[in-house]
């Protein structure tokens, strides 16, 4: 009863609003045992609940990572199989947060460059900022990675374009690029 308590607060009201999504984070994130509740809407039948959900969860787990551990299995095979864009926007963030395994990790890797070539802006955005993490942590992934960030900063949408430049002049700046 208190997860559909917890996800019908999320449903309802126009697309094109976060309803209760900051009020549900704040609440989860003060009450971490809350969040099974919250992940189960990754899967709701209703749109606006899977969206919100996911607005919520990956805003908890800016606050605590490590909540998304034991459902790594679970959001990668949602992450593949997801045709909402909201929800996969919050995915490719979200992903940066696992501990993967080397299997794993091609995976995601694997997914967020199919990402990159998604209908919506926002989610190659959002894939290009999770590439660029990826890459501040490991090593073996910032030459592949920055030649996606030039190729998309002479490229593409103005936002991917505007992204690539931010996220390149901060790997040089780490990374003392040429």
């Amino acid at each position: 009863m208190a997860a559909r308590n917890l996800l019908a607060r999320l449903a309802g009201g126009d697309r094109r609003s976060l309803g209760r999504a900051d009020e549900i984070a704040a609440e989860v994130t003060k009450n971490p045992r809350k969040f099974p509740q919250l992940i189960a809407g990754l899967w709701s039948d209703d749109a606006l609940v899977r969206m919100r959900a996911a607005d919520a969860a990956e805003k908890v787990t800016r606050v605590h990572p490590a909540l998304l551990q034991r459902y790594k299995k679970e959001l990668l095979g949602l992450m593949a199989e997801t045709e909402q864009i909201e929800v996969k926007w919050h995915l490719a963030a979200m992903v940066t947060r696992l501990r993967l395994a080397a299997d794993e990790q091609r995976r995601a890797l694997a997914m967020l460059r199919g990402y990159l070539e998604d209908r919506s802006a926002i989610v190659r955005v959002f894939a290009l900022q999770a590439l660029a993490d990826l890459a501040q942590w490991d090593a073996r992934l910032r030459d592949g990675v920055i030649e996606l960030l030039r190729e998309a900063a002479q490229s593409g949408t103005a936002s991917l374009r505007a992204r690539s430049r931010k996220l390149l002049a901060r790997m040089e700046k780490d990374f003392a690029l040429e």
